[in-house]
């Protein structure tokens, strides 16, 4: 019997005092999709889907030869996909963000990972399924400290995100 592959992505966690504002936030506007679990906020950099356990250790050996510098993102547009994922995004984004992004895909490729091809839109998803988009102003500061390589799993609860790795980001 073979083990099972692990799901996994990289990403920027929400601290959790962010994540408790945001969700305070999104429950007073009343939303008709389901909503994200608090300890479930993040922006992902890289989804990278079903990998094999055996190659755990790259992903480890790349978040850990990523770029190091921090930066703040100011999550001021709530936005709602034609799929229904509501969620946060910046007006603009920093030049660390892509740098970041860029150097994680070219690691990924490097080592034959698969890369999603579309490109890089940052998001906070805070619903799916939502029908509607409300009139409403966001403005939160996410600041980008660390960069985790997260395992979705499943349990009775739900869906679970579970640090793999993580790697602080420098700040000036």
């Amino acid at each position: 019997m073979s083990t099972p592959p692990l799901r996994l992505f990289f990403a920027l966690p929400c601290p959790p005092a962010l994540a408790e504002a945001i969700c305070a936030w999104r429950d007073g506007l009343h939303l008709d999709g389901q909503n994200v679990a608090q300890a479930n906020l993040h922006l992902t950099l890289a989804f990278l889907g079903a990998i094999p356990r055996g190659r755990k250790a790259e992903l480890l050996a790349i978040g850990a030869g990523l770029p190091r510098r921090g930066f703040t993102l100011q999550l001021d547009h709530l936005a709602r996909w034609k799929n229904g994922i509501l969620h946060l995004a910046p007006s603009v984004v920093p030049t660390e963000l892509h740098e970041l992004v860029q150097a994680l895909r070219d690691a990924l490729q490097a080592h034959a990972f698969e890369v999603e091809p579309r490109p890089f839109h940052p998001h906070l998803t805070l619903a799916r399924h939502a029908h509607n988009l409300p009139a409403a102003q966001p403005s939160f500061e996410l600041p980008a400290r660390a960069i985790t390589l997260y395992s979705s799993e499943n349990s009775p609860t739900g869906v679970r995100y579970r640090p793999l790795g993580e790697w602080a980001l420098d700040h000036a």
